[in-house]
């Protein structure tokens, strides 16, 4: 199965959402490994954001990301990449389809909840940025073949 990683940016942190975008998560059937929360600094922000340095938006978004601890998150599942995407809808909360996350809890482009990679390679990179190996736990929910039907995980 696939891993990616979920930033639960300070916009939902401060807006008391972390349970109700968890609770998504996990109807959905994705499986949580690791979860953690931390304060974000501009370093990690740099290397996260690294081709958004040079943009002038850039010092907006080190002061939004810094503004809360946020809740990180690795997420297993098959094509889960792409499922949390799908789940999260576009950049631009005024513009996401209702039903997604960002549809439903936000009207921003910049304060928009969350993060989710956008790539399975993306996240491999992003994962091992925000946690240690021993952060993330690789077990499989003893309900996991009510989620997948046979052949699919």
């Amino acid at each position: 199965m696939e891993k990616t990683l979920v930033i639960l940016k300070p916009s939902a942190v401060e807006r008391r959402l972390i349970g109700k975008v968890v609770e998504r998560i996990e109807n959905r059937g994705l499986i949580i490994c690791g979860m953690k929360m931390m304060q974000l600094g501009e370093p990690i922000l740099r290397e996260h954001y690294a081709h958004l340095v040079d943009k002038p938006f850039f010092p907006s978004i080190v002061e939004s990301m810094t503004a809360t601890p946020v809740i990180v998150m690795c997420l297993k599942g098959v094509d889960v990449v792409e499922t949390f995407r799908t789940m999260t809808g576009v950049t631009n909360g005024r513009k996401a389809a209702p039903g997604t996350l960002r549809g439903d809890f936000c009207m921003s482009g910049q304060a928009n909840i969350v993060h989710a990679s956008d790539s399975v390679e993306n996240a491999k990179i992003e994962i091992d940025r925000f946690f240690r190996p021993e952060e993330i736990f690789d077990w499989t929910p003893a309900n996991v073949n009510f989620i997948y039907g046979d052949g699919e995980k």
